[in-house]
């Protein structure tokens, strides 16, 4: 009998090495790359989202990159239809998909099978009219009247999350955490790996790929991109890198506090992928300075109830292949073996993609305990490498350099 084939996904912080990584396991498995970060969807945005260049890609397969022009909005339910779609016909093939990247919510939204709830113009109509007349705090009071779950858990200066939370429990008759999926048995029986570094040697990481994507022509990119309607865009002119040179080219400021702020905005994200992913009990873990981080990922794979060889963030000391028993700590309150009652981290309400495109603007997470964010189906979300450190936008998700 032929035995299924099962996808792998390699997951983690910006700047780690999960594509590395997911090469060699391609090689090995016989696989193709599906590419899980939001802004390498988009054509000509490479450099500042260290998209691997065709020639370094070894003769393997890449989907999802290139999809998209700079001025189309990337959503999560359209990647999840087209990525989906693809990871089916990869298997159907007798190969294995290797799915990598960092964009949290489209990580979940593609191994959880997130059903978007839907949209009534009507009815956010009336709740943005309610929002435009009364303020965030009319809005807050309907919110604590309909759902005093959602009301204690979305910032109460967050108008247009709190709107979209109405929105939803109007359509819906439910509370607005219930939209959230709960996290158990990955779709297609997926092997979840995680890729991180210790955190000191993973900020030198960024601070050199932002030295790199600045001294190799970020700036020229940018300014081709202008050309082919960057500034229109709603998604791809927020990516980390991409905005910091927006607003240095309208002389917002000069070429060295774009350099900061990048690297600034990257490493704050960072920040919130790990905490995000480091929650999620079915990751396995890799020391990505780990020499041989390729035979430990494969021995994951095969035995995938094996201990982690590295915390997020914390050196292990198991930079020659053995194996530690540090586990990341359980969302509070949420038992880390009940894989059917644990649900996704949710973001701060700054990052909701239903309600605000924001990039992480503090260094602090804030983690929802209702779950997720809850996006529409037609509605941006947040990005794995998305807008500047200090701006606060209207719709999506955080992008990478």
């Amino acid at each position: 009998m032929t035995e299924p084939v099962r996808p792998v996904a390699v997951v983690g912080p910006t700047a780690t090495g999960k594509s590395d990584l997911a090469l060699e396991l391609a090689e090995r498995l016989g696989g193709e790359i599906v590419n899980i970060d939001a802004m390498q969807l988009y054509r000509g945005m490479d450099i500042g989202t260290a998209k691997l260049p065709p020639e370094q890609r070894r003769g393997i397969p890449h989907h999802q990159l290139d999809v998209l022009e700079v001025t189309e909005t990337a959503t999560v339910a359209a990647y999840q239809a087209a990525a989906s779609a693809d990871i089916e016909a990869i298997m159907a093939r007798r190969r294995v998909p290797i799915i990598v990247g960092g964009s949290m919510m489209y990580v979940q939204a593609l191994l959880d099978q997130w059903e978007f709830p839907a949209t009534d113009p009507q009815v956010r109509a009336k709740w943005e009219a309610l929002l435009a007349e009364g303020g965030v705090t009319a809005v807050h009071a309907a919110l604590r009247q309909a759902d005093p779950a959602a009301a204690a858990t979305i910032l109460p200066t967050d108008g247009r999350r709190m709107v979209r939370a109405l929105e939803v429990v109007e359509l819906t008759g439910r509370p607005f955490a219930a939209s959230a999926p709960a996290v158990g048995e990955p779709r297609w029986d997926t092997r979840i790996l995680g890729v991180d570094r210790d955190t000191t040697e993973l900020d030198e990481r960024i601070a050199q790929r932002t030295a790199t994507m600045f001294g190799t022509g970020l700036v020229e990119e940018v300014r081709g991109l202008i050309g082919r309607g960057l500034r229109e865009g709603q998604t791809a002119r927020r990516a980390i890198g991409y905005a910091q040179v927006l607003a240095f080219l309208d002389q917002e400021y000069d070429l060295d506090m774009a350099r900061e702020r990048t690297f600034i905005g990257t490493r704050r994200y960072v920040r919130r992928q790990r905490s995000w992913f480091r929650r999620d009990h079915r990751v396995r873990w890799v020391d990505a300075a780990n020499p041989a981080a390729t035979e430990t990922a494969l021995s994951l794979l095969e035995d995938p109830a094996g201990p982690d060889t590295v915390r997020p963030g914390v050196v292990s000391g198991a930079r020659a292949g053995t194996v530690s028993d540090a586990r990341p700590a359980p969302v509070s309150g949420t038992p880390g073996n009940a894989a059917s009652a644990v649900r996704w981290p949710g973001l701060s309400s700054a990052h909701d993609p239903a309600a605000s495109p924001t990039q992480d603007s503090g260094p602090s997470v804030s983690f929802d305990p209702a779950g997720p964010p809850v996006p529409d189906s037609n509605e941006p979300a947040m990005h794995d490498s998305t807008a500047s450190p200090v701006e606060e936008p209207t719709t999506k998700e955080p992008t990478r350099p």
